[in-house]
């Protein structure tokens, strides 16, 4: 009877609306479920979902007050094993009553290792079927000692985790409502970003609409990239930044662009033509966090420019300027960031003990993280034919201030995967948005809040691809669990014109307000 369920059999049709909804919801314990088994499931209260805790993350309870205004939903946990070595947790979320007819796939950030529970809510509020996976493996998400031996794993995360969950996620909602959803929607950031990207890549059939938002794409590449940024600080003595140095870099590069956009607002609306050079606030006499030593301004200018070999030739972008801020992050340590840092460590160089990261060659090296990952972690920019040719729309975004992957990495990507596609569907099923101030995924001096699932949900239902969308800056800034609240900032919002085209202020009215913006292009 279980497994006829899972068959796309129709008896619990009613589950929205039915008492016997719990019934339906329990029934599927047991029940063979993509490549896996259903472990748990049942019907969760109202406001009553208590978040477990994760590892790294906070302590239970400190993020519940998230769920408090959930509706009554059947929480459905499984878990897949697709490979002798797979050991992959998905949990399901489907509305009790009023479910739209739709799903959405939500993914991971850095190395995964656990469920997105967080952005399980929003969807789910507002009638969506919702889905995550830890995408096989239990960690904090900053190291990769996981992968260490288990060439499975590594699979796992790459792309095939997030495909069985996808499978899982379908077989259930056909057995809870009697039928599959009308339309599938991915929507995530960073490595989800790229999770995105790679179901497009492999499995064009699984989603309708995927938001890519700052993308961690191509991931060898970024990996290089992070390296990069982490060894400039330690390159000779005295070339590292404090957080006093970055503060100064920052505001520098800021009063020097911030008017390109026709408004004085904090903000660098167009870093791609922004031309601030380091060596302006380079020290005269002495020091101070308020100039930069000699050193120094090498450090910033290599973020900027990037990676080059001996002939000069760019292998990888840097860093736009504007990004000064949240580049703190992979700067200011003793040695690089540790997802790339273990990525390197860890797998590329075989978890040997006398591996000397300082010795990294940024031309062989490139290469090298390429040939061992790149098949699994990387989607490239002409292999979306497929999902496009089967009417697939990708919404492509990134803050311009994102510190932790470039933006110029989306912007590249996109340009490639735009000349890659037959005209038409590059202009009615392709569309970037690039959001000044913005960090990584949400945050920054810039609005930041955009509703990627709302849009692509009237781009599915109206056929219309979306030519300018609305950031939102929220009044109170983030802060850490248990830090004290950020002052209260002025409302703010811009509209984000599709690449190339770039906000614009009219002249008059609030510069805070999208109204008095319009769209055009820079190069006209």
């Amino acid at each position: 009877m279980r497994k006829a369920m899972f068959a796309g059999a129709g008896a619990s049709a009613l589950f929205a609306v039915s008492p016997a909804a719990a019934a339906n919801c329990g029934d599927l314990v047991g029940t063979k479920i993509a490549s896996g088994t259903v472990t748990a499931a049942g019907l969760v209260a109202p406001g009553a979902f208590q978040q477990p805790s994760v590892p790294g993350g906070p302590p239970p309870g400190v993020l519940n007050a998230a769920y408090s205004d959930l509706p009554q939903f059947c929480r459905v946990q499984a878990t897949l094993k697709p490979s002798s070595d797979s050991d992959i947790k998905v949990e399901i979320w489907l509305p009790a009553r009023g479910w739209n007819g739709k799903y959405v796939g939500i993914g991971n950030g850095i190395w995964a290792g656990q469920l997105s529970y967080s952005q399980l809510a929003d969807p789910l509020k507002r009638g969506y079927a919702v889905a995550t996976t830890d995408t096989g493996h239990t960690g904090n998400g900053l190291t990769a000692e996981w992968a260490i031996g288990h060439p499975e794993k590594l699979v796992d995360f790459g792309h095939r985790a997030i495909h069985e969950m996808t499978v899982a996620a379908k077989q259930a909602i056909t057995a809870i409502y009697g039928k599959g959803p009308e339309v599938s929607f991915w929507n995530s950031c960073s490595t989800g970003g790229r999770q995105g990207l790679m179901s497009a890549h492999r499995y064009p059939e699984d989603y309708d609409v995927i938001s890519s938002m700052a993308p961690a794409n191509p991931m060898t590449d970024l990996m290089t990239q992070t390296m990069w940024a982490g060894y400039q600080p330690q390159r000779e003595p005295g070339a590292a930044l404090t957080m006093g140095k970055l503060t100064s870099l920052h505001r520098a590069a800021v009063a020097q662009c911030d008017k390109d956009d026709g408004v004085e607002d904090g903000l660098i609306g167009r870093p791609d033509s922004c031309r601030f050079d380091p060596a302006t606030i380079q020290c005269t006499a002495g020091d101070s966090d308020s100039c930069l030593t000699a050193p120094q301004v090498k450090t910033a200018q290599a973020l900027y420019d990037g990676i080059r070999n001996a002939e000069g030739h760019l292998l990888l972008p840097g860093w736009p300027r504007g990004a000064e801020m949240q580049l703190a992050a992979l700067v200011m340590a003793d040695k690089p960031f540790p997802v790339a840092y273990t990525y390197f460590s860890m797998l590329v160089f075989d978890n040997r003990a006398d591996w000397d990261w300082k010795g990294f060659d940024y031309t062989r090296d490139l290469q090298r993280s390429r040939d061992y990952g790149a098949s699994i972690l990387n989607a490239p920019s002409d292999g979306l034919g497929p999902f496009f040719a089967r009417g697939g729309k990708l919404l492509l975004s990134h803050g311009w201030a994102d510190g932790l992957i470039p933006a110029n990495n989306t912007l590249g990507y996109y340009q490639h995967l735009y000349y890659a596609l037959p005209r038409a569907q590059a202009q009615q099923q392709l569309r970037l948005f690039m959001a000044p101030g913005m960090d990584h995924c949400s945050g920054g001096a810039g609005p930041s809040d955009i509703d990627t699932l709302g849009i692509m949900d009237e781009w599915a239902r109206s056929g219309n691809a979306p030519d300018r969308i609305l950031a939102v800056r929220p009044t109170k800034a983030p802060s850490m669990p248990g830090a004290p609240e950020a002052p209260a900032r002025e409302p703010m919002s811009r509209p984000l014109c599709a690449w190339p085209m770039v906000a614009q202020y009219k002249g008059t009215g609030s510069s805070n307000e999208a109204a008095n913006f319009t769209c055009v292009n820079p190069d006209a």
